[in-house]
């Protein structure tokens, strides 16, 4: 049996995936600027089995990253799941195929990161995603200027809607995308996962040698 998380008819609910290795409080940040701009009632965290344009290797397991991502999800509007890895959907597309066949009524809206949005038009079926489902991209340092130039949004810049008009995404017919700025949280999961690996390389022992 498939466990989603609470939903209905109306419902506008924002979808935000990743591998969240690890979650921080970027994520958070992201979160709580699409739940107030884009009038949110729920946000769900879909913590992905693995991402297929990234390596894998040395990925903490689901339930790890579920664990991690509950502690870093502090509103009670977010729900984190491994609901991606009950389905068995590799791709965004089909997780969002699967989503709109089963909770007919509710507004779903992709949510992603500028920097994810330069590298959007590598996904899947992508411009079957802007198709079906609402995007809103929020601002992330680092790709504030870059993100106008990405091919994705050259693709739909007449679908794009000005920043004042956020909170109607959830009840526009897609192709709809809308731009979100914000005060900006540095963090990174990449560099949290180098920090992590230098910390760990620093108290290895060092190597005996010599007769």
């Amino acid at each position: 049996m498939i466990h989603l998380p609470p939903h209905a008819p109306g419902m506008r609910i924002g979808l935000f995936g990743g591998s969240f290795d690890p979650p921080h409080e970027g994520h958070a940040h992201v979160s709580q600027v699409a739940l107030q701009r884009l009038a949110l009632d729920r946000l769900w965290w879909l913590v992905t089995p693995g991402n297929p344009l990234k390596e894998t290797a040395g990925l903490p397991s689901l339930t790890q990253r579920i664990a991690a991502a509950q502690k870093i999800a502090r509103d009670p509007r977010i729900v984190v799941t491994g609901l991606e890895a009950e389905i068995g959907a590799r791709y965004t597309a089909d997780t969002l195929r699967f989503l709109h066949r089963r909770c007919p009524g509710a507004r779903f809206v992709w949510i992603m990161g500028a920097d994810n949005l330069l590298q959007f038009h590598r996904w899947r079926d992508w411009q079957e995603i802007a198709h079906t489902t609402p995007i809103a991209i929020v601002d992330r340092p680092g790709a504030t200027f870059r993100a106008a130039s990405a091919k994705a949004a050259q693709r739909f810049a007449s679908a794009r809607l000005p920043e004042s008009a956020a909170a109607l995404l959830a009840d526009m017919p897609p192709p709809a995308l809308v731009y979100l700025h914000a005060p900006r949280v540095a963090q990174s999961s990449t560099a949290l996962r180098s920090a992590r690996l230098f910390a760990g390389a620093a108290a290895l022992p060092p190597e005996q040698g010599g007769p």
